[in-house]
C-alpha cells in the first residue's frame, strides 16, 4: 500500500507496485493495466499520482499505450548478449523462436573501409548478406552480414535458408569463431529500417558494428541495427584502483 508518511513520493512508490505486480507477473505481458480510476481506489492516490507513475513506466518501456485502447504491458527487453553465439542460439537460450527473412544477397568487391576492417585487399570479393532478425515472430533487427568470399566460396548458394550463419561456417567451411568486437552507437531509424522493424521513423535504434575473427583473422565485419524499444545494454564495471590501495 501506499505511506502517505514515506520519504519516497507516492507516484514511486505506485510505480514499484506496478513494477512489481508486472515482474511477478500478475500482469503478464500484454494485459490491460487497471483504468486509472481503479487504481485510485485501490490505492487511495489521485489520478495526478496515477498518471505520473504510469507514465515513468511507459518512459522506461515497462508499459505501451495503445492509442484507442489503453496502456498494456509492455514485453521486457533482451539483454545484449555478452558472448559470442549467434542471433538463433541467442534466442533459444532464451526460450524464444528465432526466425530470418532474407533481404538480400550478393557478392561485391571491398571498398578502401571494408577492407581495412578485414585486413584484405581493396577490391577483395565478399558476401553480403541482409537479414530481418525475428523473434517469437517479431521484429527485432535487421542485419548486414559481410563475409570474406575467399574464406567461404560459394556461401550464398549452400547456405540453408533460415539457417544460422555461423553454424554454416562452421559445418560447411571448418571455420569456428573464436572472438569479436562491437562498437556501439545510438541513433535515429531511418525511413526503411523502421519500416522492416516496425517502429516509426526517427525512433531510436542501436547501431552495432561487429567484426568476428578465427585464429586471429577477420571473417566477419556486420552491421546490425537493433530496435531499442526491445534491448537493453548490461555492462560490468571494475574500478580503477587495485585491491587495498583506496
Amino acid at each position: 500500500m501506499i505511506d502517505p508518511s514515506a520519504p519516497l513520493p507516492k507516484y514511486l512508490q505506485l510505480r514499484a507496485i506496478l513494477l512489481e505486480m508486472i515482474e511477478e507477473e500478475r500482469l503478464p505481458v500484454d494485459a490491460p493495466v487497471p483504468s486509472e480510476r481503479e487504481l485510485c481506489r485501490r490505492f487511495g492516490v489521485s489520478r495526478m499520482t496515477v498518471r505520473q507513475a504510469v507514465d515513468q513506466l511507459v518512459a522506461e518501456d515497462r508499459l505501451r499505450r495503445i492509442p484507442g485502447k489503453g496502456t498494456f504491458v509492455a514485453r521486457p527487453k533482451v539483454q545484449m548478449p555478452k558472448e559470442l553465439v549467434s542471433f538463433t542460439e541467442d534466442m533459444r537460450a532464451r526460450g524464444m523462436r528465432p526466425g530470418s527473412v532474407d533481404l538480400t544477397g550478393s557478392t561485391v568487391e571491398a571498398d578502401a573501409r571494408l577492407a581495412r576492417l578485414f585486413g584484405a585487399d581493396r577490391g577483395a570479393e565478399v558476401h553480403v548478406l541482409e537479414r530481418l532478425r525475428l523473434a517469437d515472430g517479431e521484429p527485432m533487427a535487421v542485419e548486414r552480414s559481410h563475409i570474406l568470399a575467399a574464406r567461404a566460396p560459394g556461401l550464398l548458394e549452400r547456405r540453408p535458408a533460415d539457417a544460422s550463419l555461423y553454424r554454416v561456417l562452421e559445418e560447411e567451411y571448418g571455420i569456428v569463431l573464436d572472438a569479436g568486437e562491437q562498437t556501439i552507437e545510438a541513433v535515429p531509424a531511418g525511413e526503411r529500417e523502421a519500416a522492416l522493424l516496425d517502429v516509426e521513423p526517427g525512433s531510436p535504434v542501436f547501431l552495432v558494428q561487429q567484426r568476428t575473427f578465427s585464429r586471429g583473422a577477420c571473417v566477419e565485419v556486420a552491421l546490425t541495427t537493433y530496435r531499442a524499444d526491445r534491448y537493453r545494454i548490461h555492462l560490468g564495471l571494475e574500478s580503477p584502483h587495485r585491491a587495498g590501495h583506496g
